[in-house]
C-alpha cells in the first residue's frame, strides 16, 4: 500500500512540476525511512514510471540518490549528507542544539530530543536516550503530527487560527486515541503557550510518558526549535521541577536572542 505523500504548492509550469516532483520523492523517503524499491515510486507518488526513473537516474548521478542492490532500492544519497554538515556549519542553534541534547542525556539520565517543525509535524532532528533500565528511545527522523506535541504547542504560538488551521493535514487532525482533535481549543493551549519558557504534556503519545520542551529562539526571537525531555509518566514532582529548570536554562543558553523570547522561569504551559 502506498505511504501519503505530503502535500506541494501548486506547480504552474513545466519547471516547477519537476521541482515538486523531487520534493515529493525526497518527502516519500524521508517518511519512509528506508530504502524504497524504485519499481513502487511511480504508484507511491503517482507520476508516469518513465518519468520517475528518468528523474531518480538524474539524481542518483548527481550524488543526491542512490541506487542498491538488484531489485534498485533507491534512498538518500552521499551527497545528502555535505549539504547537512554545510548547513549546521551555517546554523549555530542547530550546532549548539545537538551538542546539548547529548549533554542534557549524559547528565541528567533522560532522553533529550531537539526537534523543528515541518508543516503540521514535530520532527526529531537529533535524540539521545537516557540511561534508564527502562529505556525511553526517540527515532531521529520521527514526523509527529503537532498536536500531540509539547513542542508543537510552543512552535504554534504565534500563530493564528487561520494559520494553525491551514497546516495540519488531514493526517495531523486525529490523536493517538483515534479521536478528532478539537482546533480551537488546541489553537488556545498554543496561545497560552506563547512567551512562556516551557510547554508539558502528560500522556498524550502513550500512557508511560511525559514531555517537557523549551523554546529555542533566533536573533529575532522567533521559535526555530525546541529542547525537550521524555521521562516516564511516574516521575516525581521534585525531580520533573529539577528538570524543568535544567531545561530552561539550557534553552537560554543556546537561543540566540537571550532573554527577549521568553518570560521568567516560574510560568510554564501544561496540556
Amino acid at each position: 500500500m502506498a505511504k501519503h505523500v505530503s502535500k506541494t504548492r501548486t506547480a504552474r509550469g513545466p519547471r516547477e512540476r519537476g521541482v515538486d516532483r523531487v520534493l515529493k520523492l525526497f518527502s516519500y523517503l524521508q517518511e519512509n525511512g528506508a530504502p524504497v524499491r524504485l519499481a513502487e515510486l511511480p504508484l507511491a507518488l503517482d507520476a508516469p514510471k518513465s518519468t520517475i526513473y528518468d528523474l531518480v537516474s538524474i539524481l542518483a548521478e548527481a550524488g543526491l540518490l542512490e541506487l542498491r542492490g538488484k531489485d534498485s532500492q533507491v534512498y538518500f544519497g552521499k551527497l545528502m549528507h555535505l549539504y547537512g554538515a554545510s548547513y549546521l556549519r551555517a546554523n549555530d542553534v542547530m550546532a549548539r542544539g545537538r551538542e546539548m541534547v547529548d549533554a542534557l542525556a549524559k547528565e541528567t539520565g533522560e532522553t533529550s530530543e531537539l526537534c523543528i517543525r515541518l508543516r503540521g509535524k514535530q520532527v526529531i532532528v537529533h535524540a539521545c536516550p537516557g540511561s534508564r533500565p527502562l529505556r525511553i528511545s526517540s527515532e531521529i527522523g520521527s514526523q509527529i503530527p503537532i498536536p500531540w506535541t509539547a513542542s508543537g504547542r510552543l512552535m504554534l504560538s504565534h500563530m493564528s487560527l487561520a494559520e494553525i488551521k491551514s497546516i495540519l493535514g488531514d493526517e495531523d487532525r486525529t490523536m493517538p486515541n483515534g479521536a478528532p482533535i478539537d482546533i480551537e481549543a488546541f489553537a488556545a493551549e498554543c496561545h497560552a503557550s506563547k512567551n512562556r519558557p516551557l510547554a508539558m504534556t502528560v500522556g498524550m503519545i502513550n500512557s508511560f510518558t511525559q514531555c517537557l520542551a523549551a523554546p529555542i529562539t533566533n536573533h529575532d526571537g522567533l521559535i526555530e526549535a525546541t529542547i525537550c525531555f521524555v521521562l516516564p509518566i511516574d516521575i516525581s514532582d521534585e525531580k520533573r521541577g529539577e528538570l524543568e529548570s535544567r531545561l530552561i536554562e539550557a534553552s537560554r543558553s543556546i537561543s540566540l536572542a537571550g532573554s527577549r523570547g521568553v518570560a521568567g522561569t516560574g510560568e510554564r504551559s501544561m496540556m
